[in-house]
């Protein structure tokens, strides 16, 4: 299926798995690349640099969400103005950059600039994941079709080994970079990094044959607009009575075009957001114009179904916060809580903390084949659904077994500090002798809940945004992982002047001495109320439903 943004050139003899696994190979090293620095950036900043543990949550949180928030002009971009490939491309060079500098910050800067350098480093890498994370997902996507149960089958097989292999690049990243940067150098570390941007970049050039290509077709946000003005203008028109009919039709040379690039098939009409339902009133200076349609004043219905794909999927993006806002623990307070217990095997190796976020890999890497080739085909024998489940159910499954673990996350520190008080420690930030395989469980759950809630949130943004919007929907999906990532941190601040205020701080940098138990808890209690809240909204949600544009009856389906 071409996606409505572009127009595809020999759709038989590109895209499919032949294009797709070059891009995926790419978001692999690409994924290498940023995880190998976030996964143990908690330890740069606080040993290196010299940052307090809290600082240092603080400012990694706020660099993922500027990460996790530049997508949304990326998006625009490429859905308007370059097109995903030109956007992946020219992204991946501004992120090659910011990954060059890296190396040079702790090398060549001198001490005095060095924190400066390379929080400049950081936030160029920012504005080039802007362009590639939208982006690389959906240019993926776009290599396969959406015509068929079989096509849409495949579909969801692929959401879910390109999560697979983000994981696995992660994975290598926490395995081997952390060991490079913590028992070589730093530099060395942050230089492997920026070759395997390197090696995405050839990579992504290699795979250039393969490719369906997309042309934009303009700004997506000016039908947005052009629906919210021409129902606000005929806000007093009632829809069943004092008007010339429905606008059924695309009438303008931009519709005409727009449509030429899209599938078989046009959104059905549905009862929400009846108030938008306005802007495909014909009035009389509609119906006496001798003039096409202005479409400022007049819309047809697919364009207006379209803002509404947008705005039911706003109460499901605020719901999905707090998980996000859970998920940036696994950078920084899990990785902290490791490091003070006992970590070593035999007489001289020690496990470093941001190691154990590979069981999360490696989870999820057992997980996903078992989902995928298992848990679903037997799933959809019962509900003949293409996916078993729907998408929402998955990411409510994912949503409780991440409020289970930050409950689990609670009392595994609780015991954590009871060993600390039992041996004399709570005054010495010292490591306890508490084996750190007890961490294990709260990473093997986060594994799991992510098979369930990413690849789900990344299936219904692409699914249920409006075909010419997937890039912007790719971009939704990140921005709320920013947002979560900011909300985090407010937490942080909020705990600390709450706690502070009643005599005893509760993230202070002795963890032997802080409250990271109450810490979680507080989280977990907020991800049950957000989970009460997605719930709510989930059980009214509408997915996308069309009818064939050669059927004149209302044969809709579900998408």
């Amino acid at each position: 299926m071409a996606d409505s943004t572009s127009l595809i050139v020999n759709k038989e003899a590109k895209g499919g798995w032949n294009a797709a696994v070059f891009i995926m190979v790419v978001e692999m090293t690409e994924r290498f690349a940023f995880y190998g620095l976030a996964s143990n950036l908690m330890t740069f900043l606080t040993n290196e640099l010299g940052q307090s543990t809290a600082t240092a949550a603080k400012h990694i949180n706020l660099w993922l969400g500027v990460s996790y928030l530049f997508p949304i002009l990326g998006a625009f971009l490429a859905d308007s103005i370059l097109g995903r490939f030109k956007t992946v491309l020219l992204s991946s060079f501004v992120y090659l950059l910011g990954m060059v500098m890296l190396p040079l910050s702790v090398t060549v800067v001198g001490p005095r600039m060095r924190e400066k350098a390379f929080f400049l480093a950081l936030y160029v890498m920012a504005v080039g994941e802007g362009g590639h994370k939208p982006c690389v997902m959906t240019f993926a996507a776009d290599q396969f079709g959406e015509g068929s149960a079989e096509e849409k089958a495949t579909k969801t097989s692929f959401f879910n080994y390109w999560y697979l292999s983000i994981v696995l690049g992660s994975s290598i990243a926490v395995l081997a970079l952390i060991f490079i940067q913590e028992r070589v150098s730093w530099s060395a570390g942050f230089s492997v990094i920026a070759g395997s941007v390197v090696i995405a970049i050839l990579i992504f050039l290699i795979g250039i044959p393969r490719y369906r290509k997309q042309i934009p077709v303009g700004s997506p946000l000016t039908r947005v607009a052009q629906v919210i003005v021409a129902a606000t203008r005929k806000w007093r028109l009632s829809t069943t009575r004092h008007h010339y009919g429905i606008c059924y039709e695309e009438g303008t040379e931009e519709d005409k075009s727009l449509e030429s690039t899209t599938n078989a098939h046009l959104l059905a009409r549905t009862n929400q957001f009846r108030f938008l339902d306005k802007a495909t009133i014909i009035d009389e200076v509609d119906n006496t114009s001798n003039k096409s349609r202005n479409p400022w004043r007049l819309c047809p219905v697919n364009q207006v179904e379209e803002i509404k794909l947008i705005l039911r999927l706003v109460p499901i993006w605020i719901s999905l916060i707090m998980f996000c806002a859970t998920l940036t623990q696994l950078n920084t307070f899990f990785l902290k809580q490791g490091s003070m217990m006992n970590r070593t095997i035999g007489d001289h190796f020690t496990i470093p903390p941001a190691a154990f976020q590979s069981i999360v890999g490696v989870t999820i890497l057992i997980v996903i084949p078992i989902y995928d080739r298992v848990f679903v085909p037997n799933v959809r024998k019962i509900t003949n659904h293409h996916s078993g489940i729907t998408s929402l159910q998955r990411i409510g499954v994912g949503l409780f077994i991440a409020t289970f673990n930050m409950v689990v996350c609670g009392f595994v520190e609780a015991k954590r500090l009871r060993v600390a008080r039992d041996h004399g420690l709570i005054d010495s930030p010292k490591v306890v002798p508490m084996n750190s395989l007890w961490l294990l469980p709260q990473y093997i759950l986060v594994g799991i809940g992510d098979v369930f809630t990413i690849v789900g949130m990344q299936e219904l943004f692409y699914d249920q945004m409006p075909e010419n919007m997937r890039s912007i929907g790719a971009a939704i999906f990140m921005s709320v992982v920013g947002v979560g990532s900011f909300v985090s941190t407010g937490i942080i601040s909020a705990v600390q002047t709450i706690s502070k205020s009643h005599g005893e701080e509760w993230l202070v940098n002795n963890l032997n001495r802080a409250h990271l138990d109450y810490f979680y808890w507080v989280i977990a209690l907020l991800n049950a109320v957000s989970l009460c809240f997605y719930l709510f909204m989930a059980n009214r949600f509408v997915y996308k439903k069309v009818q064939d544009k050669d059927d004149g009856v209302e044969g809709e389906r579900e998408e």
